[in-house]
């Protein structure tokens, strides 16, 4: 209760591979000349290189996420050379770009705001732990 999630889905990468299996070896007589030639039958079948994966990430709620909260973000990505659009304060496309080139080398590769990356760039404030 009183927080919002956003959720990021890798896709699993799937390969297929292609084998050559012997059926039957070659068959060659004592001078050496091929009687037969091997058989081999071919099967190809599809492996999962990496799994799908889901990340879940608290993100700003709706009420947060006003036009003037995202003429912030706007202007905090413009600042570090993510955003090159104008700030217009609506979560468009290339704001979005923006939110996923800024939040990739954190190790989460959405465009959907994240809480962390909201108060990594001052948007939001990061609560007092005491003690």
């Amino acid at each position: 209760p009183g927080t919002c999630w956003g959720k990021h889905i890798t896709p699993a990468i799937m390969e297929t591979a292609t084998e050559q299996i012997l059926q039957q070896p070659a068959e060659v007589t004592a001078d050496g000349s091929l009687r037969h030639p091997a058989m081999y039958k071919t099967e190809t079948h599809q492996a999962i290189v990496r799994e799908r994966k889901e990340t879940w990430f608290e993100t700003p709620c709706d009420p947060t996420m006003t036009a003037e909260f995202i003429a912030s973000l706007q202007r905090a990505l413009q600042a570090r050379g993510l955003y090159r659009g104008t700030v217009t304060g609506e979560m468009d496309s290339r704001t979005r770009a923006a939110v996923r080139k800024y939040q990739k080398p954190q190790g989460l590769d959405s465009g959907i705001l994240s809480l962390a990356a909201a108060r990594k760039l001052g948007l939001i404030a990061v609560p007092r732990t005491t003690g």
